[in-house]
């Protein structure tokens, strides 16, 4: 039974803030987080699932915030669902969100990807704000990271399995995946052959030389696969020149990547880097299989 109330949260005002205090009033919250029955318990007093286009949640509370009253987009599917209870619970509880009119909160399927940029309009970074907030709720930073812990080589069916665990998409756990995982990986989100969104750990991970709407590289696994939902290759070789961005005089990583296609056309790519200081000196004359097995190996050493 959960037990938290909004006074536990007095004088959080940040994503992380606030979940840290629920954390701490909540040690024993069970993964995945029972979302509807939390919302429920900070005063939300309806989560009414709704058939509507144009919209994947919506927030109606008062002027004092004394009570919310969340909507959610029924089209969507049941993770989807839980992120964007998350994301107006966020709303309600960041009392500095201030609705654009009187009707509420009412957010987009675009609103839900919207990720912290350099400069951010208020509307904009309250969206990311929500996103954050949702995102930590439902991935506990201290949970996820257990879960991860020793998982071994990166591989896309660890981020298939984590996101069954925490009860969200895939793509939310890829996000969080490539932020937490030891080794640096990114993870490219790509539909009908393009690009759409990267993740990867800002701080591990090289800078990617294609953008969003570029074509997936002539050279990937992606294109040597029939696109047949479920199918997940193994981890190969990849072009690093095709993906990276590169500096004069600075060789590249050596990079392996990972495909999975997914409904409607899209599909995931898993890239991990073998950053160059890493790399043994003199020549290499192995095989790319014989690079890929010699890699693994060596972070399996350092597990």
């Amino acid at each position: 039974m959960l037990t938290v109330t909004r006074m536990d949260l007095d004088g959080a005002g940040s994503p992380m803030a606030l979940v840290t205090k629920i954390l701490k009033a909540e040690p024993d919250l069970p993964i995945p987080v029972p979302i509807e029955d939390l919302a429920r318990q900070l005063d939300i007093t309806e989560i009414r699932v709704l058939a509507a286009d144009g919209f994947e949640g919506g927030l109606i509370t008062d002027a004092g915030r004394s009570e919310g009253f969340i909507l959610v987009n029924g089209a969507a599917g049941r993770e989807r669902q839980r992120f964007t209870v998350g994301h107006e619970l966020g709303h309600f509880l960041m009392t500095h969100h201030a609705p654009k009119t009187d009707a509420g909160f009412t957010c987009s399927r675009g609103d839900m990807r919207r990720a912290r940029l350099a400069e951010m309009t208020p509307a904009v970074r309250m969206e990311v704000e929500a996103n954050e907030f949702s995102a930590l709720l439902l991935m506990p930073p201290p949970m996820w990271r257990h879960a991860m812990n020793g998982l071994g080589d990166p591989d896309l069916g660890q981020v298939t399995a984590l996101a069954r665990q925490f009860g969200v998409s895939k793509e939310a756990a890829a996000r969080s995946y490539a932020q937490y995982h030891d080794a640096p990986v990114a993870i490219v989100v790509a539909k009908d052959g393009r690009l759409q969104r990267v993740y990867r750990n800002l701080s591990s991970f090289p800078k990617l030389c294609v953008a969003a709407g570029d074509p997936i590289p002539p050279s990937s696994a992606f294109h040597r696969l029939p696109a047949t939902l479920g199918q997940m290759s193994d981890m190969v070789e990849a072009r690093a020149q095709y993906w990276l961005e590169s500096d004069w005089g600075t060789p590249l990583p050596e990079l392996s990547e990972q495909v999975a296609f997914q409904r409607d056309g899209f599909a995931m790519v898993l890239l991990w880097a073998e950053l160059a200081e890493e790399n043994e000196d003199g020549e290499d004359n192995r095989t790319s299989k014989e690079r890929l097995r010699d890699r693994q190996a060596k972070w399996g050493d350092r597990r």
